[in-house]
């Protein structure tokens, strides 16, 4: 195709999006079944035809049933249509396939590759909403937020219970794992607030040390330096579980660890270990492995925890932002013009540089 095809007449176009009941009632809550990322009326104007379902899981899904005949397939992060090898051979009309929002770990790659599929996301869509998110997670761990809250909820007042582990943020050490934009964008935020602000990644980047950040080139020494580290590194083979036992010994004993990326970058039951034995002493974040996770996932009542559903990247103005962005992909492939080039992720069949 090589980024030229029109993609004429009637397109199929099947989007994942999951249910959100009384709240879509806010038309500003694009990312939701009901309201489909705002792109229904658009999109039947022009004569296509646009399915919006929650139903995703199961051989009898929803999302089963239209596979094999929809050319395209709009998926988040937050509600992911989990699209395996097996699935991706019975969709044989699928050419695009589109996480409305940053994040296509929920897609097996290799395999849209090699069937010569474009793979894209909304690429900085989530960068402040993210970075935003992280900045509070590590202030609601280090404060010790959580304990002092559930007192209140349960009519309680034990000030010492809270107060003796709850540490300022000045003068700690807070280090990024990868240096990207979302990285970025934390330190810019932290560079006034008097702390000692270390990255760790693949290339020493000028763009992340404007904001204090030094550069650390080995993985150890960086965790053994950080009382903070936040995650911001995408999920790849090279970075699955690149956070285990050995690498959490390696930290500060009492440090925090941030992780909005992807769950599978740490290791499920070593976060659980170093949170019992006070290796680390808070775990935050929002990515889950899967998600939504089963009522046993041990992170739901592990101590010292700070997560939630996966909705850091997905406030109303990010929605915006990737729901503007979808709508200029679709157009794109419409127009049969390349799409943005930071949104590619397989290429007409060819792997973006960091995922091969």
């Amino acid at each position: 195709m090589e980024g030229n095809e029109r993609h004429e007449g009637k397109q199929k176009i099947l989007a994942v999006l999951y249910k959100a009941g009384e709240y879509a009632k806010n038309k500003q809550f694009l990312a939701c079944a009901e309201n489909g990322l705002g792109l229904r009326e658009w999109l039947e104007k022009l004569g296509h035809e646009y399915i919006v379902t929650d139903d995703k899981d199961g051989p009898d899904s929803e999302l089963e049933k239209q596979l094999p005949t929809i050319d395209i397939l709009i998926t988040t992060p937050f509600h992911p249509a989990y699209m395996t090898r097996e699935r991706i051979q019975k969709a044989k009309k699928l050419k695009l396939i589109i996480t409305a929002g940053v994040g296509s770990d929920h897609i097996d790659l290799h395999a849209a590759a090699e069937k010569g599929m474009t793979v894209a996301e909304i690429a900085g869509s989530n960068v402040t909403s993210v970075a935003e998110d992280e900045i509070m997670r590590i202030l609601i761990l280090i404060r010790n937020f959580i304990p002092g809250y559930m007192q209140i909820i349960h009519d309680e007042w034990n000030v010492a219970a809270v107060a003796y582990k709850a540490y300022d943020l000045e003068r700690k050490t807070v280090g990024t794992l990868g240096a990207g934009r979302i990285g970025q964008e934390m330190m810019k935020r932290l560079q006034s607030w008097n702390c000692n602000l270390l990255y760790y990644g693949r290339h020493q980047n000028e763009n992340i040390e404007k904001f204090g950040a030094t550069f650390e080139k080995d993985l150890d020494t960086f965790l053994s330096k950080c009382d903070v580290v936040s995650i911001n590194v995408p999920l790849t083979d090279k970075t699955r579980h690149m956070i285990g036992k050995e690498q959490l010994a390696k930290m500060k004993k009492g440090a925090y660890l941030i992780n909005n990326a992807r769950a599978e970058i740490v290791n499920r039951e070593a976060i659980v270990e170093a949170l019992e034995s006070g290796q680390l002493n808070g775990y935050g974040g929002d990515v889950w492995y899967p998600q939504p996770p089963p009522k046993d996932h041990p992170w739901r009542h592990m101590p010292n925890h700070a997560m939630t559903p996966h909705l850091s990247g997905t406030t109303l103005d990010a929605q915006a932002r990737y729901a503007a962005g979808t709508k200029k992909i679709l157009e794109c492939w419409f127009d049969g013009k390349p799409l943005p080039e930071e949104d590619y992720i397989v290429r007409e069949g060819e792997l973006a540089p960091q995922y091969q």
